[in-house]
């Protein structure tokens, strides 16, 4: 009899999932999803790794993994602990033969699979393809010889277009071993994590649930009911509302979502309704994410030094009240503060809005790169640890990109991407009363009408913002 453990991480989902297939001629067949506590507890660089809305969507994500599963006549056994301990127990109470997981990119987690095969012993520990759009075999040539530089890799890939087949998800699964069930309990809640209920905020940008259900009800709609997909190149940079842009990369970064999937269906979408700008730029984007990832694979650790991956750069490693400022939303530069305040509470934020606060932070407030990175990985919904990081470095000029760091003007942003300073006053209720073409630049207003307002002031006026102060200043 063949008994196998199936070890869920990053990958929650039963759509194109190798190592599930790969279980499917089992006898018996053990889910099995780690939770790791420690993740709640303050890292190296001060804060938690996972914060409040995170554990929200995986635990949302697990428990439509779990009611997938029971459809099919298994069930999901999460346990909390290190996986290096808790699966060689399993493995040895219910007799299985083998453990079953996908493969992963970060140094980690690499270490983390490491462990784990050395603490199963002789059970063998098979990894299988993970979230990747290309798997190993299928790169145009070795992973040490990939362009560094994302155009060059672009054009390498797109020389040979390959074409996504992902496999379904089965319709029943192999039953679980003897006695395994009554281990199958209730998921814990937020509580019971020590974490507080977020509340749900109306004007959240990403209004959706975790779990695979809600990932393909977004994929049938952006692509094929809505299509909004045939607008995304001209709305992409929307700050307000959930349709200016995909919205797939939660459930991409935890897995719920197959990039394979994405892509084939994105394909199969231009076949029947023509490609356009905007279809292309969607898979240019999920080309970018495949690029990071593979970045990560080639450089690993390097990736999250202070100086990136380029030796001879010099990143600001300075820290001070700032980045707390900057944290808070309480900078005195209203887009930024705005999409911080929108980050915490809502765990999402505009790729528009990254940029800008990112680039805030290094370039204007020339604080250390890594904690606004470590800041995101607690907050952001769609935290993946390739585009998290490589999306930092790249922009603290620090990648392998030759391009020069880009300074953005903050000040210039906010006036091309919220003219009439309605997201501001979305996110910042302080300034609402402002007239509307002064909510950009509030600093403006007297000592006594912001202390009155109860926002702070911005006690420097960068040379570069003077072009767009409001004409009568």
């Amino acid at each position: 009899m063949r008994r196998q453990l199936l070890w869920f991480k990053q990958d929650l989902r039963l759509d194109d999932h190798p190592a599930l297939q790969a279980a499917l001629a089992a006898d018996r067949l053990l889910p099995v999803y780690v939770l790791d506590t420690d993740a709640l507890q303050p890292g190296p660089l001060g804060n938690p790794r996972l914060g409040v809305h995170r554990a929200r969507f995986l635990l949302e994500s697990l428990a439509a993994l779990d009611g997938e599963l029971r459809q099919r006549g298994s069930a999901l056994m999460l346990i909390k602990g290190h996986a290096e301990q808790v699966l060689p127990r399993l493995v040895e109470q219910f007799a299985l033969q083998e453990v079953l997981t996908l493969e992963e990119i970060a140094p980690e987690e690499r270490a983390q699979l490491a462990a784990v095969r050395s603490a199963l012993g002789e059970v063998p520990l098979r990894e299988l393809n993970g979230n990747h759009l290309l798997r190993s075999e299928e790169l145009p040539c070795r992973i040490e010889e990939l362009p560094q530089v994302y155009s060059q890799f672009r054009e390498l890939v797109e020389q040979r277009l390959p074409v996504f087949q992902p496999r379904p998800a089965p319709a029943r699964l192999p039953a679980l071993p003897e006695g395994a069930e009554s281990y199958c309990n209730p998921l814990p809640s937020l509580s019971q994590l020590g974490l507080g209920e977020p509340l749900s905020v109306a004007n959240s940008a990403f209004p959706f649930s975790g779990g695979e259900p809600a990932a393909q009800a977004r994929l049938r709609d952006y692509l094929w009911l809505s299509q909004g997909v045939r607008q995304y190149k001209d709305t992409r940079n929307g700050l307000i509302g959930s349709e200016y842009s995909s919205k797939f990369s939660p459930w991409l970064a935890n897995g719920s979502l197959s990039a394979r999937r994405v892509v084939a269906e994105l394909r199969r979408h231009e076949s029947q309704y023509g490609r356009n700008d905007s279809t292309h730029w969607l898979w240019l984007e999920m080309l970018w994410r495949d690029f990071f990832r593979w970045t990560l694979v080639r450089h690993g650790s390097a990736l999250f030094r202070a100086g990136g991956l380029k030796a001879t750069a010099r990143a600001p490693q300075h820290l001070d009240q700032r980045f707390t400022q900057w944290c808070q939303g309480r900078t005195g530069m209203p887009l930024v503060d705005a999409n911080m305040r929108e980050l915490a509470a809502t765990g999402f934020m505009s790729n528009r809005g990254r940029q800008v606060v990112a680039n805030y932070l290094v370039n204007d407030l020339e604080q250390d790169w890594r904690h606004g990175a470590a800041w995101f990985e607690e907050h952001l919904l769609d935290y993946d640890p390739a585009s998290n990081w490589g999306n930092w470095a790249y922009l603290a000029g620090i990648s392998s990109d030759p391009r020069q760091k880009e300074l953005f003007n903050a000040l210039r942003q906010a006036r091309q991407y919220d003219p009439d300073g309605a997201y501001v006053s979305l996110w910042l209720p302080e300034l609402r009363s402002v007239p509307a073409h002064l909510r950009h630049t509030p600093f403006l207003l007297s000592h006594l009408q912001l202390d009155a307002m109860g926002y702070p002031r911005l006690e420097a006026i960068p040379e570069s913002w003077k072009p767009y102060l409001p004409s009568a200043a």
